[in-house]
C-alpha cells in the first residue's frame, strides 16, 4: 500500500537529522530512511551542477527503497537542486530554504542575521526570497565556513570560536533575529544562545518543513495509519558519528549501517 510506503530523507551529512527529529515527532507512524550523504559534505562549498548530481544520486537511491516523498534536507540541495528533481521525478519533494520570512516578518530592529553555507547564500533560490524583504529590513549575510566539517566530526565544541567570529558582529549590529539557514547548524543552537543577549532570537526551519511534510501527505493521500514503522539510517562516512547524533536527538529505535553510494 503506497500510504507505508516511507518518508526518504537526505542531507550533506548527519545536519538533517534535526529536520528528521521534527518530521518523526510530528509524524510517529510514518516509517522514514535517512540518507547521511558525508562523504560529500559540506555541499555548501561545491558548483551548482556537482551539487544537482549529488541529490540525483541520494534521489534515486531513496527511490530504489520505494520512498513514497522524499525529504532535501539540506539547504544548499534545496536552493540548487529542487527544481531539477521536482522536474524529473514523479514523487512529492520538500525543501529547506533559510527562514528569512518569518525572520523579517518579526524583527523589531529591522535588522536580521543569516548564518548560511555559500552555496546556499549564493542561490538565485535565495536571492529571489531575500530580496522580497531587503527594502524594509536589513540582512546581515554570514558564510557558516567550516562549521559543517567540525559539526560531521562530532567535536561540537570546536566550533566556538568560529561561532564567535560569525555572531558577534551580527548582535554588534543590533540583529535580533538570526536564522539559521544550513541544517548542521541547529546542533550548534545552545552555544549560539549562550552566546548572544535574551534579546536575540534564533530561527530555524525544522518545525516547518514538518508540518509541509504533514500537509503533503495529506494533500496526496498518502498519510500512514501504521504502528510498526520502520526507522532506517545510512551513512557513506562513520557510523560512529551518525550514532553519536542519533543518541544526541534521543532515538533509541532505529536501525543504521553504512553504505557505500
Amino acid at each position: 500500500m503506497k500510504s507505508e510506503a516511507p518518508i526518504g530523507v537526505f542531507d550533506s551529512g548527519v545536519g538533517g537529522l534535526s529536520i528528521w527529529n521534527e518530521i518523526h515527532h510530528l509524524l510517529p507512524n510514518e516509517s522514514t530512511i535517512y540518507l547521511a550523504d558525508s562523504l560529500n559534505a559540506p555541499y555548501g562549498d561545491k558548483g551548482k551542477q556537482t551539487i544537482i548530481e549529488l541529490s540525483i544520486k541520494n534521489t534515486e537511491l531513496l527511490l530504489s527503497k520505494g520512498c513514497k516523498l522524499i525529504v532535501v534536507a539540506c539547504n544548499t540541495a534545496t536552493t540548487n537542486a529542487i527544481g531539477h528533481l521536482r522536474e524529473n521525478y514523479d514523487v512529492p519533494f520538500i525543501g529547506i530554504e533559510p527562514a528569512t520570512k518569518p525572520a523579517a516578518i518579526s524583527t523589531n530592529t529591522k535588522k536580521i542575521g543569516i548564518l548560511a553555507t555559500k552555496g546556499t547564500l549564493a542561490s538565485e533560490l535565495f536571492i529571489n526570497t531575500s530580496s522580497a524583504f531587503r527594502g524594509n529590513v536589513e540582512i546581515i549575510e554570514t558564510i557558516g565556513e567550516g562549521l559543517v566539517p567540525i559539526i560531521e566530526s562530532g567535536n561540537l565544541n570546536e566550533a566556538n570560536n568560529l561561532l564567535k567570529k560569525y555572531i558577534m558582529p551580527m548582535v554588534e549590529a543590533g540583529v535580533d533575529n538570526i536564522v539559521l539557514g544550513c541544517s548542521h547548524y541547529p546542533f550548534l543552537i545552545d552555544q549560539i544562545k549562550a552566546m548572544v543577549p535574551d534579546g536575540v532570537t534564533i530561527i530555524d526551519s525544522g518545525a516547518a518543513v514538518a508540518r509541509q511534510t504533514k500537509n503533503m501527505l495529506e494533500l496526496s493521500s498518502l498519510l500512514s495509519n501504521e504502528k510498526d514503522s520502520t526507522i532506517e539510517f545510512f551513512t557513506n562516512a562513520k557510523i560512529e558519528v551518525l550514532n553519536m547524533f542519533l543518541q544526541k536527538i534521543g532515538v533509541d529505535r532505529y536501525q543504521s549501517s553504512y553504505l557505500k553510494f
